[in-house]
């Protein structure tokens, strides 16, 4: 599996209405000083319904500033749609970062 391949599997992962930061994705696939890596290979993102990259943001919770799909205002309506509260482009880490169970 190449490492695009193994970020898209984790992330498929992730539920609905729940976060993770690149770190957690690049730690989670055996790779954990790859965060840069993980954010590249979302841009590159072929399926961008079925691997929900607008789930992931950075270990503060900021949105993505250039994300690949429409920007940060599209990435903020996907999550809001999905129950997750954005405030000033950020997510609340301790109420919806995902813990991996």
């Amino acid at each position: 599996m190449t490492f695009d391949q193994s970020v898209y599997e984790y992330l498929k992962t992730v539920p609905k209405g729940k976060v993770v930061t690149y770190g957690m994705i690049a730690h989670a696939i055996g790779r954990p000083r790859a965060s840069r890596q993980v954010g590249n290979a979302l841009h590159r993102n072929p399926t961008p319904v079925v691997v929900p990259c607008h789930r992931v943001v950075n270990r503060e919770g900021r949105l993505a500033p250039a994300f690949a799909f429409g920007g940060i205002d599209v990435q903020a309506a996907l999550l809001r749609a999905e129950g997750v509260e954005v405030n000033d482009g950020y997510v609340d880490l301790d109420r919806y970062l995902w813990d991996g169970r």
